[in-house]
């Protein structure tokens, strides 16, 4: 059997934490800057205007615990986190990362702020 629906061969993890007005921490989405509301918007219009929104799938997610770095988003598989988003970069990141292949390295979280990840086995009681 065929299956009808084909895997995505990427899953992009967008961060839609935004903070009540007077917190100290900062957000992915901000109520005072407009281009930070519609980042998740535009890459999704993005993926289908291109055409590739069935073999990528984009996801809202809450807080990545990365907001000094925001807006940020995730791409599965890779493990790879950019960070200081906008509309162009965005653009970017579809056009050389998702479709082309290529990690967009100058968008992407610096090694001191990600790291290597924990793996649960390691800290597990």
């Amino acid at each position: 059997m065929t299956p009808t629906i084909p895997q995505p061969a990427f899953y992009i993890f967008k961060c839609q934490q935004s903070a009540p007005p007077g917190m100290p921490k900062p957000s992915c989405v901000k109520a005072d800057d407009p281009e930070s509301q519609q980042l998740f918007q535009h890459m999704a219009q993005v993926l289908m205007q291109k055409g590739i929104i069935a073999t990528v799938t984009p996801i809202q997610t809450g807080c990545m615990n990365r907001c000094q770095q925001g807006p940020v988003m995730l791409v599965e598989p890779g493990h790879t986190m950019y960070v200081g988003l906008t509309k162009e970069k965005i653009d970017r990141i579809i056009d050389e990362h998702i479709i082309g292949g290529n990690v967009v390295s100058e968008y992407v979280i610096p090694d001191e702020m990600w790291g290597e990840p924990i793996s649960p086995a390691s800290v597990a009681r």
